[in-house]
């Protein structure tokens, strides 16, 4: 009862206007993993729908206004990655042993996960709009494709056993913070308003998102059959989906991706102007991201005529998300890391 108390108490202090202090974010945190312990050791707490209250409560503090609380970047920097490989690494302990959270225990893990997106939102926020511009740089849009990947996967996590794919990103999106706090590149744009630019950024980023995902998606399943191939399957095999699951999860991915990315392309190339405001010019960019559309489109091609699946399916899989990630970040690493425009 004691925590749904001071719960109710922090939420009246947020709502008056009050600030929180440090030791919420402490305390909540602390409390979280208190309890998802006593719950996997077998032990009750009472009000378990509670488990994640308080820490959501504090974490969604995290994106009111600066003048509201005491936070800076860095700290919030911190306790993101802090709360993404904790989460990481719950999810590998359960992979290695071939369990599976639930219930109230798998409710405060992604409680977690969901505080260090949040708190990873508001860093981009802080970052990314400065004087009416839009600060896209490497980094910055590394973080901010990290950040739309993890939103993509909690939320299909809900419907879709995928929780597994969190060993993965979630460190990822931890190193993609870590990169863009050490090593800041700024490049600005001016921020275009028009109703298609701002479809066509937001269509090309949960493209990009879903199709890294696949990509995820695609690993696991090498290991997944690697290791039913080898006729000793360990913890990571029982845990994780049927491998028919697992390819179905792919492809609809893949599929969703590739319809979304043809958008982001027809977008680019045929209203460029009324996107841009200028006409299109015939990059490295613009040839990379039409050979990785290829590959994904010959792939499901492949998939509906010839079944294609497996090691087939990974190769292709990674051979055009690679074009894809070279085609934007390559192009973007050249000019303003190496170039330095």
């Amino acid at each position: 009862m004691g925590h749904l108390l001071w719960s109710a108490a922090a939420c009246r202090r947020f709502y008056s206007g009050s600030l929180l202090p440090l030791s919420t974010w402490v305390r909540c945190s602390v409390w979280n993993a208190a309890a998802s312990r006593r719950y996997e050791s077998g032990s009750e707490l009472p009000h378990s729908p509670w488990l994640a209250f308080p820490f959501i409560c504090s974490a969604t503090c995290a994106i009111m206004p600066a003048g509201l609380l005491m936070m800076n970047t860095a700290f919030m920097n911190l306790l993101a990655m802090a709360l993404y490989l904790s989460v990481g690494m719950l999810l590998w302990r359960d992979l290695r042993h071939g369990t599976r959270a639930a219930g109230t225990v798998r409710l405060g893990i992604f409680s977690l996960a969901a505080g260090a997106v949040m708190l990873h939102g508001a860093v981009l926020y802080a970052g990314l709009l400065l004087n009416n511009a839009l600060n896209l740089g490497l980094t910055n849009a590394v973080s901010l494709v990290a950040w739309v990947v993890v939103l993509i996967y909690l939320l299909s996590a809900l419907r879709q056993p995928i929780e597994s794919l969190g060993v993965f990103i979630l460190p990822a999106a931890a190193l993609t913070m870590l990169v863009e706090w050490l090593f800041p590149i700024g490049h600005r744009l001016v921020l275009n308003t028009t109703p298609l630019y701002s479809a066509h950024i937001v269509i090309s980023l949960v493209a990009y998102s879903l199709l890294c995902i696949a990509v995820v998606q695609s690993l696991m399943l090498a290991l997944q059959e690697k290791q039913l191939r080898s006729h000793h399957p360990g913890g990571i095999l029982r845990s994780l989906p049927p491998l028919e699951t697992m390819e179905s999860l792919m492809f609809s991915m893949i599929g969703l991706g590739f319809l979304l990315l043809t958008l982001t392309l027809i977008s680019g190339v045929f209203f460029s102007e009324a996107v841009f405001g200028k006409p299109l010019r015939l990059t490295h960019h613009i040839l990379l991201s039409f050979i990785g559309w290829g590959v994904f489109g010959v792939l499901l091609l492949g998939r509906w005529r010839f079944g294609w699946r497996g090691r087939t399916a990974l190769l292709w899989t990674l051979s055009g998300f690679v074009l894809l990630a070279l085609g934007y970040f390559g192009s973007k690493f050249v000019l303003e890391v190496i170039l330095r425009r």
